[in-house]
């Protein structure tokens, strides 16, 4: 019962990880980033090739490779998800006017997604990659991190000048630049904290669960944007909550008769929970000008 526990824990936590980095682009840009998933899959590469191809695996570097491998993977994720805010999202923040301005950056990366999914598959090939099973730290060590990391991404919302101004910019992008905060490196930033976020994400569940392929941020990542939205998308304790409710029931349905049915489980929850309180668990409804 404990292992059961801990288990769904860990991936409720790895989970709670990613939806952060959808939260927090949506609670400032208003955009649903489904390029974030790929920047989860990239850095699950650059981790491996790191660790395997550089570092020796476990033979070589032992548990302290991957440590190395996941900063590695963190800065190529900022600088990925950094370069995607910049080549394809701030150019159409800058003109696209009316109902443009929400339907172009979702087309936009929605389009992001397939092109790093191509270039990953001709880059790497399709054949799936794996960490030496070694490697993988037992669920208490997965949860603490991932706890860790969360609660330091809760005090630097809560309790930073720089998160004071995340927050701003996402109650009014012009009144926080009146106040003189620069929104433009707001949103920078913000990309760059999901996206490392995403590489820790990405590291723990390949080392623990999956193996690495062009596909694979498409599974964890729709898991974690369910989450995001049943915690309330915008909502950074939300998403955690999210990511941990879908952990814990993806993991109870797996010891059911029902297991083969688990994402439509996951998908039924969020219908309900969208008909119940559509602003989410923890997320609350907001005023729009149309």
């Amino acid at each position: 019962m404990i292992a059961w526990l801990l288990n769904a824990l860990a991936q409720g936590c790895m989970i709670a990880l990613i939806a952060l980095g959808y939260t927090m682009v949506y609670g400032v840009l208003r955009l649903i980033n489904f390029a974030h998933s790929e920047v989860l899959m990239m850095s699950g590469y650059a981790a491996f090739l790191m660790n395997d191809r550089i570092l020796g695996g476990y033979a070589r570097g032992g548990q302290s490779g991957v440590i190395i491998a996941t900063l590695v993977a963190m800065v190529a994720a900022v600088a990925l998800g950094v370069s995607i805010e910049a080549i394809a999202y701030r150019p159409l923040r800058k003109r696209a006017r009316g109902a443009t301005a929400r339907i172009a950056p979702l087309v936009t990366a929605i389009g992001v997604s397939m092109f790093l999914q191509s270039v990953a598959q001709l880059a790497f090939s399709a054949t799936p990659q794996k960490f030496d099973p070694r490697l993988a730290p037992p669920m208490p060590s997965v949860i603490l991190v991932a706890a860790v990391v969360m609660a330091g991404l809760y005090a630097l919302v809560h309790l930073t000048w720089i998160g004071k101004a995340m927050r701003a910019v996402a109650v009014n992008a012009e009144a926080a630049r009146l106040m003189g905060i620069n929104p433009s490196r707001v949103i920078v930033f913000t990309f760059a904290v999901g996206s490392a976020l995403a590489a820790i994400g990405a590291v723990l569940y390949a080392t623990t669960q999956a193996s690495i392929e062009p596909t694979m941020g498409t599974a964890i990542g729709t898991l974690a944007f369910v989450a995001a939205v049943v915690g309330g998308i915008g909502s950074v304790p939300g998403a955690m909550l999210g990511g941990v409710l879908i952990g814990v029931l993806g993991e109870l349905v797996k010891h059911t008769t029902f297991s083969g049915m688990k994402d439509a489980i996951v998908f039924i929850l969020l219908v309900v929970v969208l008909l119940v309180r559509p602003a989410g668990l923890l997320g609350s409804a907001r005023a729009e000008k149309v």
